[in-house]
């Protein structure tokens, strides 16, 4: 059915303002929406497969027209015509703002230009390897570089080569594997011992283990000033200490720094192997971060405590150090095994290159077209100049992909074939599947999550494992609406452990406070982080309280008694004392509003929206605030839902659950595989993010062909069914499908 009656008023789905769909879909959910014939409850559809629709709950209850009938109409004046039926204009949900030439989009799907061709296997029975994997177990002696593509077994490999080679004679004890998580560590040695088994072998495991594990106990080994673990800084809280001091030497305020932003900057550097005196900053954040940097290198020599990037690079230099030592493991390894080549950085290599130089013994495998681990310090160039650090090498790139159908894999390699600083290669799937690619159109992030979930619940229904399924997004910001509407239905799902409330973020925080001291003029939290907003140091906070004591105020009332103020801050806090109380009696998009234009919050936003951090901006961060306060009427309502998602959160995260929907970032899915998988906001902006599309405008392609890897990376967790997200809105402004999916031609479902 295309027509429905909410609060009296007539809606025709195909004269909707397209920015009403998810409100109207909301009020349906309420039961709020009736049949115009029957009177009955009815439910928009609003999903991937279909165009949207209201229907019964049983759809035996009667038999509606597709046009209403005149007795339909409320009013008779200021009438028009539809289909012979009089419509009132006055009382009729129809497109009425600048947006109106927006239509519904009907999802599509990609076309696969080459038809599938299943590629046969000439595998041996010793080894259950395709050709390609076979040359690489046989290849046992020089530098050789696997390209293992998504899917293609590189684990198998890996483990395969190593167990042939003692097979054949090496002594394990001569073989060092290297991988960058405990867990892939672990799966490479159950893989091996499986393999002996299975052969009747009984000889030690190769020294197996990641980069810190197995160089943290060379240096350990060697100086042991190092083994005391309770001098190891494991936690972001005890670096944060070191670093307190310089920055309030700075002059900074510790409740806006974004501590993690700058942490994480500086070891990216240490990764780097550049000290502070390499530092060249590009703005006065990299100054500040810089001298803390400095600082904080000090504070810990002169604690003795260490953090792990310390790990590898204290063991870099004592090998450096100490000639002797360094060739005694020279001779102690000769063959040396680097799982994810594509994500080594500068140390890590420079260590590989060390042990190695006597033999040249080093089988990488990796996948450039994976290499999206830069902030980290990994560098895609490593791999990309791997022939030219060892003349000689071998490439050889595993072509075959068992983990998605060819439709799949088609359009993942019309993606990343684009990128111009890449290994050329050739890839086909093992398996054809009777879905393709499909894109659908959301207006905005609210109507995006509603479509996945709806989606979910057809193809649940249909027999799908709940735990197959993913929602992948670039940043957390954009999982918001998602969890949201999950919190909301009945689907299991589990969020990562470092997932953060939406509403939880600084910025996110201060400008909400407004609205908490419209409700509550004593909230101690809000009024915390109202003085932030307001360029006010937290030490006025306890002012505040012994005012409110000795006056018998509230805080909002206390403000314009603040001492040792300019006559300018003075001014604004009169105002904010007469305007803050009126908020609540506003809808929250309209507060909003007051509080950016008329509260000064949009001066905050431009010293203290950026925080350092290139991901994800303040002034971004509000706009994904509007888009969710839009939904309601009442600032009680949303401050409501706002402290329920927060409550969620937390719950989910201290909750032993670990099955259902999985939402996590495309980084975080890495190395996963799910039969179907689901991705946000496939637009510019998006994927590829705002801050790669404004250094490329700079002149810096690379950003640019990291996200695109990253959209690759994407794409390929998906086994049989893969939907991206092209929003129609973003962040409440016009998007554009993103530029990678450009050379994808698309069809009508």
């Amino acid at each position: 059915m295309k027509y429905a009656k909410w609060n009296e008023r007539l809606i025709h789905l195909d004269r909707l303002d397209r920015s009403e769909f998810q409100r109207i879909y909301t009020a349906s959910i309420h039961g709020d929406i009736h049949c115009i014939q029957c009177g009955e409850v009815v439910r928009l559809y609003l999903g991937i497969q279909q165009s949207p629709s209201f229907h019964h709950r049983n759809d035996d209850v009667c038999q509606q027209q597709e046009a209403p009938p005149v007795a339909a109409a409320v009013d008779t004046e200021d009438e028009t015509e539809l289909n012979g039926f009089r419509l009132p204009k006055g009382r009729t949900i129809t497109k009425t703002t600048e947006d109106s030439h927006t239509t519904w989009l009907p999802s599509k799907q990609a076309v696969v230009s080459k038809p599938f061709h299943p590629q046969t296997n000439e595998a041996k029975d010793a080894y259950p390897l395709d050709r390609y994997q076979q040359e690489a177990v046989e290849t046992t002696e020089g530098p050789l570089l696997v390209l293992a593509g998504a899917g293609s077994g590189k684990t198998r490999v890996l483990a395969s080569r190593a167990v042939h080679m003692m097979e054949n004679g090496t002594d394990p004890t001569k073989m060092m594997l290297v991988t960058f998580t405990s867990k892939a560590a672990k799966e490479m040695k159950e893989r091996i011992e499986t393999y002996l088994h299975n052969r009747n072998i009984h000889l030690p495991l190769p020294l197996t283990g990641t980069f810190h594990s197995i160089f943290y106990r060379i240096l350990c080994h060697h100086d042991p000033k190092w083994r005391d673990s309770n001098r190891l800084l494991k936690w972001e809280w005890q670096k944060e200490q070191y670093i307190m001091p310089k920055l309030r030497e700075l002059g900074i305020e510790e409740k806006d720094f974004a501590f993690d932003q700058a942490l994480q900057q500086i070891s990216f550097w240490k990764n780097m192997m550049m000290t502070p005196a390499d530092i060249q900053p590009k703005d006065d954040w990299e100054k500040d971060v810089k001298t803390l940097y400095s600082h904080y290198e000090n504070v810990k020599e002169e604690k003795g405590t260490f953090d792990f990037d310390d790990m590898l690079i204290k063991c870099y230099e004592l090998l450096c150090q100490n000639e002797d030592l360094l060739t005694h493991y020279q001779e102690r390894f000769d063959y040396f095994f680097i799982d994810e080549f594509q994500d080594i950085n500068p140390v890590q290599y420079e260590l590989v290159k060390m042990l190695s130089d006597k033999t040249k013994n080093v089988f990488a495998v990796g996948d450039d077209d994976q290499s999206i681990y830069h902030f980290r310090g990994s560098d895609p160039s490593i791999i990309l100049n791997f022939d030219k650090d060892f003349p000689n090498a071998k490439i050889i790139q595993l072509k075959a992909n068992y983990r998605s159908n060819h439709a799949i894999v088609s359009c993942a390699h019309q993606v990343i074939e684009r990128n111009h600083h890449r290994y050329q290669k050739e890839v086909f799937a093992q398996f054809d599947g009777d879905e393709r690619p499909i894109f659908f159109y959301p207006y905005d992030e609210e109507e995006e999550a509603t479509l996945i979930i709806q989606d979910m619940k057809e193809r649940i229904q249909n027999g799908e494992n709940p735990n197959e399924m993913a929602i992948l997004y670039r940043t957390h910001s954009m999982a918001r609406a998602a969890f949201e509407r999950l919190s909301e239905s009945n689907l299991p799902f589990q969020i990562e452990h470092d997932f953060e409330s939406f509403y939880e973020k600084k910025m996110i925080k201060n400008i909400l406070s407004f609205l908490r001291l419209s409700v509550n003029e004593d909230d101690v939290d809000a009024i915390g982080h109202l003085l932030s907003a307001l360029f006010i140091k937290q030490s006025a906070l306890n002012d505040l309280k012994a005012m409110t004591i000795l006056h018998d105020c509230s805080f909002i009332e206390a403000l314009p008694k603040l001492e040792g103020l300019q006559p300018f801050q003075l001014t604004k806090l009169r105002k904010v004392k007469r305007i803050l109380p009126t908020l609540k009696k506003m809808k929250p998009l309209h507060a909003l509003d007051v509080i950016e234009k008329d509260l000064g919050f949009q001066d905050f936003l431009k010293k203290r929206g950026h925080e350092g951090n290139k991901m994800e901006k303040g002034s971004d961060e509000i706009r994904d605030l509007k888009v969710i306060a839009k939904q309601f009427d009442s600032v009680a309502a949303f401050l409501q839902h706002v402290d329920h998602m927060i409550a969620k959160t937390k719950e989910m995260k201290a909750s032993r659950h670990k099955r259902g929907i999985q939402l996590m970032t495309i980084h975080r899915s890495k190395g996963l595989e799910f039969d179907n998988v689901y991705i946000l906001s496939a637009v510019d902006g998006g994927i590829p993010h705002d801050y790669a599309l404004e250094a490329y405008r700079n002149g810096d392609e690379a950003p640019l062909e990291e996200e695109r890897r990253l959209l690759y990376v994407a794409i390929t967790r998906a086994r049989k069914y893969v939907a991206l997200s092209i929003l129609q809105k973003r962040r409440g402004k016009t998007a554009k499908r993103s530029r990678f999916l450009a050379p994808i031609r698309l069809e009508l479902l």
